[in-house]
Parts: C-alpha cells; sequence; structure tokens
C-alpha cells in the first residue's frame, strides 16, 4: 500500500509483498502472543497492527516510551517492536530500560552499523532497518519469539491500582483490600482491553471491534452500562470517576494511579 507523497512509505518495499504477506492464509506459529509497537507516526504502528493481527497476534500499541513505559509497567507483553527514532526518549534507551526482561526487536530508518550496534548493546534482540517487506518482519519476531519461549516465564505481579482497588489483569480479578470483587466475562474483557490501552481514550466502536460484537446502538449501550457497572465497582465515587472516566466525544479512558506495582 502505498503511502501518501510526500513521505515514503518506510513499512513495505512494494505493494506485492504487502498483499501478499497479508493473506488470510499466513499464520504465525507464536500467533497466541502479545506484542506491543511502540512507535510516534500513527500511521506506522496501524500499518504494523495491521500485518500482526492478520497474522494472529494480539497487538497494543504506544506513541512513545513514556507511554510504553506506562503499559509494559502493567502488562506481559511476549514480543516488544520499538522504534529508534522518536522525539524524546529514543528506542535505544527505552530498550535499555527493558533490561531484558522482554524480547525487543529495534526498528529505524537509518542502516548504518553504528546503529545497528548501539541497538544491540541496549539489550535489542534484533534489528530491522526501514524500509522492510512485512515477512521479513513477521519472521523475525517468529524467530525471536521461538528463541525466548524456553526462558522462564517472568513473575512480575501484573496489577494495576485504581485507588483501594487494584485488578490483576492475567488472572482477571478485581480486589479491594483482602475482598474478591465478582467480575462479568464481560467486564474482565472490557478492564483488559482498556489496560491495553491506558491513559488513552478509547472508542466504544474500537472496544465493539475487538469484543467482536456487531456495531449497534444497542451494543454501544451495552458497553455503557458496563462501564457504569465497573465503576460501581472501582470508583469511590462512581458520579465522578476518577479512574475509569468518559473522555467527550472520543470514549473511555483508563486511568491507574501511577505507583501502580
Amino acid at each position: 500500500m502505498p503511502a501518501p507523497q510526500p513521505r515514503p512509505n518506510p513499512v513495505t518495499r512494494s505493494q506485492s509483498a504487502s498483499r501478499a504477506d497479508s493473506s488470510p492464509g499466513f499464520q504465525s506459529a507464536q500467533a497466541d502472543a502479545h506484542v506491543l509497537v511502540v512507535d510516534d507516526d500513527e500511521r506506522i504502528r496501524s500499518l504494523l497492527k495491521k500485518y500482526l493481527v492478520r497474522s494472529g497476534y494480539m497487538v497494543s500499541e504506544a506513541r512513545d516510551a513514556a507511554h510504553a513505559r506506562s503499559l509494559i509497567s502493567a502488562l506481559a507483553f511476549d514480543m516488544l517492536v520499538i522504534d529508534v527514532m522518536m522525539p524524546g526518549e529514543d528506542g535505544v534507551s527505552l530498550t535499555r530500560w527493558v533490561e531484558g526482561r522482554t524480547p525487543v526487536l529495534l526498528l529505524t530508518a537509518k542502516n548504518e552499523m553504528e546503529s545497528r550496534i548501539a541497538g544491540l548493546e541496549a539489550g535489542a534482540d534484533d534489528y530491522l532497518a526501514k524500509p522492510f517487506e512485512p515477512r521479513e518482519l513477521l519472521l523475525r519476531i517468529e524467530a525471536i519469539l521461538r528463541r525466548s519461549h524456553a526462558a522462564p516465564p517472568l513473575t512480575k505481579a501484573l496489577t494495576i491500582r485504581l485507588g483501594d482497588a487494584r485488578f490483576d489483569v492475567e488472572r482477571g480479578e478485581l480486589w479491594r483490600g483482602e475482598a474478591e470483587v465478582r467480575l462479568t466475562t464481560a467486564e474482565i474483557q472490557l478492564l483488559r482491553l482498556l489496560a491495553r490501552r491506558m491513559n488513552q481514550p478509547v472508542a466504544r466502536a474500537d472496544l465493539l471491534s475487538e469484543l467482536g460484537s456487531e456495531q449497534s446502538t444497542a451494543q454501544e449501550r451495552a458497553i455503557d452500562v458496563q462501564i457504569t457497572r465497573l465503576r460501581k465497582k472501582i470508583e469511590t465515587s462512581p458520579r465522578t470517576p476518577r479512574y475509569l472516566k468518559t473522555v467527550r466525544g472520543a470514549g473511555y479512558m483508563l486511568s491507574p494511579d501511577p505507583d501502580r506495582a
């Protein structure tokens, strides 16, 4: 898919490669893996997400290093795909902060040996220069995941703190003190989806799409009802929510405490 002019498409080398690699028949051997794509260019994030989702991966997005740190601190990822050149903290610095806890594939428009070495020294597992073909990206990710598959799983607690409540993302459990708060399956799915995009407003239509529901007024209303129920279970004052917010014209946003652990 050619990019709009004058900026060239930094992801694909050819239209034919894009069409071939995004075909429904291409499925990854690691298709249940959760990948975080970190890039300041929304267009590139969308392209990468499309390729990976069509290959069966679960994909979350981060617009910069600070946003990525927030997600990595609260959620479990099998793989990080990080752009090197970003405003503020760059991808090499973010890779260094990860400290090998999660496999990293670095992306950059630069192809100099110095940049490649810097990324690998920071702890990246591999390095791919733009432009690249989607199939190469998928094969590199798959190779990294195969290499890391035998490593012991991380034991870090994946808990989001919401005032005096806490949500265990992996287990799908909500706790207030020592008491577990019962969640429906739909509420667990909704909280997990919002947790994957913490501090970002998520439109009802996007939530319905992620949940596999049809787009309709009735289904949008169902989302509103679930949000109301969740607020009663999470918020001290559900009418003035602190953690599960409504962003006018944009959707809903989960904003946990910064000291989550």
